[in-house]
């Protein structure tokens, strides 16, 4: 293999329903920064059924160039079918770098790519960046149960693959100049229908009112310290003043207080709300790695050497069910006046 021979910087903009995910736009953020150190340009792939305007949002973030292949094959996610387009697009153009969002479509499809392919996979990235000299890519993740941070390189294989999680970078501002048709290369799907094993022959959606809380602006979150369900309704009183959302740490998940899309860390999402409550949470490693970024951080811990203490701008030791009810009072009062 001729690394010389592969350049630039690609992103599988995923789509569902023939919108692009909001991780798309955040790899694209990266991938601008990527792009740049190494004077390449940043192509986004995106795959379904008339979805050229999704194509030039993904121009008015960041990209250089859109590779669009429309088909009615296309319109849902196939791991066979998406896997072929990419696997020869990849074989065809040769880039250097390929990311794709940690999503169930991403962490299904990365690996399938990366193996037909015959090169590296660095899963759940929350860091990238170019080796100095080198020009090799870091790839930074949690590693050993999240107890310690790893960043990976793959020297010998291209392109360099990784599925990095939502919520880790920012999209970049919109911005309606950069959005130019004729960037915007139009290709048609090359899978037969024969070559289709598997049909997909009907999407059953289950509806829960549940709150994505990597988009909330404020999270009222609780741990093991909480104790038991019926206490996160002290949690749940609190986001109501703050106009926010309750989320929990894994223990919360493990123990049945809360439903498993509300946590936050390594195994659950990566939030960034403009303030995060940390209740009943010690503040583990894992737990840390899906918070730290937030703007705000308060936490309540009746241990005040926990390691959440550390990680927050304002800590408040002492017991919690006394505490947390005392907040919603005095923001309830605040609002009052």
């Amino acid at each position: 293999m001729n690394l010389a021979d592969y350049k630039g910087v690609w992103v599988f903009a995923e789509q569902r329903d023939g919108e692009v995910q909001k991780v798309a736009l955040e790899l694209l953020g990266s991938g601008r920064e990527i792009a740049d150190k190494l004077g390449a340009e940043l192509t986004a792939v995106l795959l379904g059924d008339k979805i050229e305007n999704q194509a030039k949002e993904l121009l008015a973030y960041g990209a250089d160039k859109v590779i669009c292949i429309e088909d009615k094959k296309l319109a849902r996610y196939s791991t066979e079918a998406y896997t072929k387009e990419i696997c020869d697009l990849i074989n065809d153009r040769k880039p250097e770098i390929v990311f794709i969002g940690a999503t169930y479509i991403g962490r299904d499809l990365g690996p399938r790519v990366a193996a037909r392919i015959s090169t590296g996979l660095t899963a759940d990235c929350t860091g990238l960046d170019i080796q100095e000299g080198t020009g090799h890519l870091l790839m930074t993740r949690p590693a050993f149960g999240g107890n310690l941070m790893a960043t990976i390189i793959c020297t010998d294989h291209r392109p360099q693959m990784s599925t990095v999680r939502p919520g880790v970078f920012d999209k970049l501002e919109r911005d309606e100049a950069r959005i130019d048709a004729a960037k915007i290369e139009k290709l048609s799907a090359s899978l037969t229908e024969k070559e289709m094993r598997v049909k997909l022959l009907e999407v059953v959606k289950e509806v829960k009112e549940l709150v994505d809380i990597s988009e909330a602006e404020v999270l009222v979150s609780g741990g093991r310290g909480m104790g038991s369900k019926e206490n996160f309704t002290i949690l749940q009183e609190l986001a109501d003043v703050l106009g926010g959302t309750v989320a929990g740490s894994r223990a919360a998940i493990d123990n049945g207080w809360i439903d498993h899309a509300l946590q936050v860390g390594q195994t659950g999402k990566t939030v960034r709300p403009r303030i995060y409550v940390a209740c009943g949470i010690s503040g583990a490693i894992q737990h840390l790695a899906g918070m730290q970024d937030s703007d705000f951080i308060i936490a309540v811990n009746k241990d005040s050497g926990a390691p959440i203490m550390q990680a927050a701008d304002v800590g408040l030791v002492g017991d919690l069910n006394k505490i947390v009810p005392e907040l919603t009072a005095q923001v309830k009062a605040m609002r009052t006046a």
